[in-house]
């Protein structure tokens, strides 16, 4: 299985990447119904999970007990598929407390660790040297690596990657004039913002990362959901929700709101902690210390 920001098992350059999005969100003719929506929302979906987990077993999945892990998870289960989730976090995550929840309610296999302020250093530093000094994109970093570090050394991990973009889950969606052309245009930029970190953190650390709501079908499906089926009332990626609960998961789960990986698990009020014990003004200054 070789994902579309990949070519020859290496990462496509920026211009490449942007050019097969391109080709895969140009002109289309827009469904015009929810029913519609939600049909082909569900054949791509679907579709999509089952090419990437075709022949295998034993894989991992970034688990945050967000909407997107569910979903994979959900579906690998239906599959009856060997996985297991990995959760982590520094003390109160949400995402962890999310994690453990649904994975008793539905019956994930959940790996899950808390980390300490001074373990949660060490990933940190770790982040930092193979991603660099952005705030952001460390933060992200360090959730992954503390992942797989609890892992049973994974080859495969499944990520939620894309379906921000895909169902305006940002709050830049919610305020833009013409939502698809927004989320296209941040597909176009997640080469800078998501597909370096990650390529070079599976590279890194020895799995290959896979990811279904990056899928090309399910790509060119979402741009023929109009925005007033991703954003109604203050839900955002409100289509997918729907989605998910016909599916079968249960309404709690599919209607979390959603929080970024750095906030989720703690990891960025970690760093912030970290900055101040070592007397630095700002994050960033950490982490170019490091």
């Amino acid at each position: 299985m070789n994902e579309i920001f990949l070519e020859d098992g290496k990462l496509v350059s920026e211009e490449r990447w942007a050019e097969k999005i391109g080709s895969l969100t140009g002109k289309s003719v827009s469904v015009k119904t929810k029913a519609q929506a939600l049909d082909i929302l569900k054949n791509s979906f679907e579709n999509a999970i089952e090419k990437r987990m075709e022949n295998i077993n034993d894989f991992g999945i970034f688990f945050s007990g967000g909407i997107d892990s569910t979903l994979i998870a959900f579906y690998a289960k239906r599959l009856k598929k060997k996985f297991a989730c990995y959760s982590v976090g520094i003390e109160n995550s949400k995402d962890v407390e999310w994690a453990k929840k649904i994975a008793e309610n539905l019956g994930f296999n959940l790996k899950f660790k808390i980390f300490s302020l001074e373990e949660s250093e060490k990933i940190i530093k770790k982040a930092a040297r193979l991603i660099g000094a952005d705030v952001v994109k460390a933060g992200v970093a360090a959730v992954v690596i503390a992942a797989h570090e609890i892992s049973r050394n994974e080859k495969i991990f499944f990520s939620g990657l894309g379906s921000e973009e895909l169902f305006a889950g940002y709050e830049r969606h919610s305020l833009a004039k013409d939502v698809n052309k927004e989320c296209i245009s941040g597909l176009k930029l997640m080469w800078e913002r998501d597909l370096v970190r990650d390529f070079t953190l599976g590279k890194a650390l020895g799995f290959e990362i896979r990811t279904p709501f990056l899928d090309e079908e399910l790509i060119k499906a979402s741009v023929k959901i109009p925005g007033k089926y991703k954003i109604v009332d203050e839900h955002k990626k409100a289509i997918l929700r729907e989605f998910a609960e016909e599916a079968g998961l249960p309404k709690e789960f599919a209607w979390r709101k959603k929080i970024a990986a750095q906030y989720g698990s703690g990891f960025d009020k970690a760093m912030e902690k970290l900055a101040k014990r070592n007397k630095f003004k700002t994050k960033k200054e950490y982490l170019l210390s490091l």
